[in-house]
């Protein structure tokens, strides 16, 4: 069984992408923490993709435990794990939302 994604861990993650992408441009090498090696945005977004994945994932299997019938899981958990993937889906589409917006105004610059 998958574990449930810490939240503030995704959000530590997506206020991170935040500074990144407001910062200066610099080399690739000067963003990443000393004897460290940047990851590309792709990566990053990549594992945030998957984690939201796993939310979901987990979700559905505390979901169908309870319809089961399992003692060991109440109606608390289901809905908390429910709640919490479904804001980390928000989160993603608020995220892709202005990937696609700042993609439209960089083509829709003058050369």
């Amino acid at each position: 069984m998958t574990t449930p994604v810490q939240m503030n861990s995704l959000l530590a993650q997506m206020r991170e992408l935040q500074r990144v992408a407001t910062q200066d441009v610099k080399p690739r090498e000067s963003l990443a923490p000393t004897g460290e090696t940047a990851q590309p945005f792709s990566s990053l977004m990549s594992q945030a993709l998957n984690k939201v994945n796993d939310m979901q994932a987990y979700s559905g299997q505390l979901q169908e435990a309870y319809v089961r019938g399992d003692g060991n899981v109440d109606i608390t958990r289901v809905m908390v794990a429910s709640q919490k993937s479904s804001l980390a889906f928000q989160a993603v589409v608020q995220v892709r939302n202005k990937l696609v917006d700042s993609y439209k105004e960089i083509m829709n610059m003058p050369v």
